[in-house]
C-alpha cells in the first residue's frame, strides 16, 4: 500500500481510502469485517459525512458502535468527515455558516465517539458562503483541538481561492468524482482548444486537477467505479464492452482482479490522488487495494482512457 504525507499536515495517508456511506444497514460484525479487511490491506483512513445514512450522523454512529475503538486504536486510524449538506423537510440545501459547521462537527464527534476528527471537508459548494464565517469556524475548531486539518469536496479552483483568501489553515484535500469512465476533470485538459470537441469547453471547474497540484491539495477520487453520477459501475457492464476487454487483458497481465486496474488508473496519476472506495464487500476492498501500486505503463493508462470513450486530439 502506497502512503504519503498529506501536504500541509503530519497525516500519513494511504492512496486508497475506505468510504463508509453505505454501512447504515450493516451489522456490527459486517462493519468490523469490512474495516478489518481494509486495515489488513493497509487502509487505515476512513471517510464519513454527517449526511451518510438514513438520518443525520447515522453511519458515523454505526461505525463507532461496531468498532468501539480504544484510545490507542483510535490513534492508529485517520477519520475524515464532511459537513455542509442539509437534508430533511426543508432540504436539500447547502450551509457553510459558522453555526452549521460547528454544530455538524460537534454531532460528528458525538456519533464517532471521539474527541477529534483528523480531516473536515466542506461537502458541496455553498452559493451563499461567507468565507469569513468558514474561517471563524475553522479557527475555533482547530484551537479547540476538534479538527486537525481541513479540506473541501466538489469545489472549483475559484471557490477554493475565495476560501483561501480568508481561511488561515491550508486547504489540503478536494474530493472530486473521478473514474476511468467519468473523467471530465482530466479529459478537459487533453481536449483543450479543439473545435467542436465537447470536452474542450472550459467550465468553471476547468483545470481543477492542475490547480490542486500547484497548491499541494490532494485530490480524493469518489465513485472510482461509477460509470456516471450514480449510474452503476462500469466493471462488467454491457455498456462498456471495449473498456472491460482492455481492463480484463491488463488484469490478466498483472495477475490482479479487474477492480485493481480501475484503482490503478487513478493512483497511476502523478498528482498522488487517493481513491475513495464505497463498497461494503470485503473482497472488493481486497481486490481494489491491489491497484495501490500497480505500475500501469503510459500506453496502458491511455488505452484505458480511450477505451472508456474519451477522445484524444
Amino acid at each position: 500500500m502506497q502512503k504519503f504525507n498529506l501536504p500541509g499536515t503530519d497525516i500519513a495517508a494511504p492512496n486508497v481510502v475506505l468510504g463508509l456511506m453505505r454501512i447504515a444497514d450493516s451489522s456490527d460484525e459486517e462493519i468490523r469485517t469490512l474495516v478489518r479487511t481494509a486495515r489488513d490491506a493497509g487502509v487505515d483512513f476512513f471517510d464519513h459525512a454527517d449526511i451518510y445514512g438514513g438520518s443525520t450522523h447515522e453511519c458515523e454512529r454505526r461505525f463507532a458502535e461496531a468498532m468501539r475503538f480504544t484510545p490507542a486504536e483510535r490513534d492508529a486510524v485517520t477519520l475524515q468527515t464532511k459537513a455542509g449538506i442539509v437534508t430533511g423537510p426543508e432540504g436539500p440545501y447547502f450551509d457553510h455558516s459558522y453555526e452549521h459547521i460547528v454544530a455538524s462537527v460537534e454531532g460528528s464527534l458525538r456519533a464517532l465517539d471521539t474527541d477529534r476528527v483528523d480531516l473536515l471537508l466542506l461537502h458541496r459548494p455553498d452559493a451563499l458562503v461567507e468565507p469569513e464565517e468558514v474561517a471563524r469556524a475553522f479557527d475555533d475548531l482547530e484551537s479547540a483541538g476538534k479538527v486537525r486539518a481541513f479540506g473541501v469536496s466538489n469545489h472549483t479552483p475559484r471557490q477554493i481561492d475565495l476560501l483561501r483568501r480568508h481561511v488561515r489553515q491550508p486547504i489540503v484535500v478536494n474530493q472530486l468524482q473521478l473514474s476511468i469512465s467519468h473523467a471530465p476533470i482530466i479529459a478537459q485538459g487533453l481536449a483543450s482548444n479543439m473545435v467542436d470537441e465537447p470536452g474542450a469547453v472550459t467550465l468553471d471547474g476547468g483545470g481543477v486537477v492542475d490547480y490542486c497540484r500547484l497548491h499541494d491539495i490532494t485530490v480524493q477520487a469518489w465513485s472510482p467505479l461509477q460509470a456516471g453520477f450514480f449510474d452503476g459501475v462500469f466493471l462488467g457492464s454491457a455498456k462498456y464492452p471495449e473498456l472491460n476487454a482492455v481492463i480484463d487483458r491488463i488484469a490478466d497481465k498483472y495477475g490482479v482482479p479487474p477492480i485493481a486496474v480501475a484503482t490503478a488508473w487513478i493512483t497511476r496519476h502523478p498528482a498522488r490522488m487517493q481513491v475513495v472506495l464505497g463498497t461494503t464487500t470485503p473482497e472488493r476492498v481486497t481486490g481494489a487495494t491491489q491497484g495501490s501500486d500497480l505500475p500501469l505503463t503510459r500506453p496502458e493508462w491511455y488505452e484505458l482512457f480511450r477505451a472508456a470513450g474519451h477522445r484524444l486530439p
